[in-house]
């Protein structure tokens, strides 16, 4: 099933599904005294429910075009600075969006709470063409919120299995997770941490369950640290893990500045790089190359993938059906940080 129409939500249809007058529709939407706070809150919630946009929206829900694509990050700032791989693929973004005379609307917000209530008032004000949803978690209401009647086109960054019918855009990770384990174990690595992204996120759940499969096929011990993708929460994690007993003997990290905080904390510690702990870190950039040793990563092209979102969202505005799209497989690149596991 798609959306409904975008046909311009009224009065009436609010009035009739509220079971209230269209008096009381109206004085409820305008704030006005005249009805019970209860009718009051049922009016706004069914309005919401509906997708209604106030009067200043009717040129759009008429069918002009904003020419503008709307994104919200719920990030920190600060981390969002050092992460390379949304600098990457916002740039690739631009590049799509700018050769039609496009522009981004993005908004960096602190919690999963006010992206969803950003996105509900970009619909209901029809401020953008579309949508983009990134960082998918498992039954999440953007996804829901995107099948309502009224709702935005929405493109959906991440495996089609939490995208409920909508378009998808996604590489393959659990087939490169599986690689890398492959690559550690056959280096003669038993001993394998994953230092994993945020847990409630679908592709960390899909990357950490290829993970926990692969260990257990391959004979190998595969410990799992969570973290919130930071440098310092990386740098704790590795921490933690060679304190253990029986330490990992290699790390794949969710990210490469965990990673590169990984490789500095194993220096730290005493422990060489590749000769004692190997390393691989998840989307390769030029932090991965200009590390001492360089970083044996995942590769895959972030700013080609973030030009093919842009193309299917402008598929979407242009009448296409929903569809899966898979851009790629990130591939193993090797490096120096990867090396036989230590004899002991």
């Amino acid at each position: 099933m798609t959306p409904a129409s975008s046909r311009r939500v009224t009065v009436n249809d609010i009035a009739a599904r509220a079971g209230v007058s269209i008096a009381a529709v109206s004085f409820a939407l305008n704030g006005r005294k005249g009805v019970s706070e209860a009718t009051r809150q049922r009016v706004l919630s069914v309005a919401d429910e509906l997708g209604w946009a106030p009067a200043q929206a009717a040129r759009s829900l008429a069918g002009a075009s904003n020419d503008v694509f709307g994104l919200v990050l719920a990030r920190d700032p600060n981390n969002l600075g050092v992460e390379s791989f949304y600098m990457q693929f916002l740039s690739g973004l631009e590049k799509e969006l700018s050769m039609r005379s496009y522009g981004l609307l993005l908004q960096v917000v602190p919690s999963a709470e006010q992206e969803l209530a950003t996105i509900k008032k970009w619909r209901n004000a029809r401020q953008v063409d579309g949508v983009i949803l990134v960082d998918l978690q498992v039954d999440d209401p953007r996804v829901r919120l995107s099948r309502k009647p009224g709702a935005l086109p929405a493109v959906v960054v991440g495996d089609p299995g939490v995208a409920d019918g909508l378009t998808s855009v996604w590489t393959d990770d659990a087939t490169s997770i599986r690689e890398a384990v492959r690559h550690l174990a056959e280096l003669g690595h038993r001993r394998i941490a994953y230092v994993s992204g945020i847990a409630t996120l679908a592709h960390t759940r899909i990357r950490m369950a290829a993970f926990e499969d692969e260990t257990v096929r391959l004979g190998a011990a595969g410990m799992i640290f969570g973290t919130d993708f930071t440098m310092q929460s990386g740098a704790q994690a590795t921490r933690e893990a060679l304190e253990l007993a029986e330490p990992p003997t290699a790390f794949i990290y969710d990210n490469d500045v965990m990673a590169v905080a990984g490789l500095t904390v194993a220096t730290e510690r005493g422990r060489s790089v590749p000769d004692d702990v190997s390393i691989i870190a998840w989307d390769d950039s030029v932090l991965c190359e200009h590390t001492l040793p360089r970083l044996t990563a995942l590769s895959h092209d972030v700013i080609a993938f973030g030009a093919h979102v842009g193309r299917r969202l402008f598929d979407l505005v242009d009448g296409a059906e929903p569809g899966a799209f898979l851009d790629s497989t990130p591939q193993l690149r090797l490096r120096a940080s990867t090396g036989p596991a230590p004899r002991r």
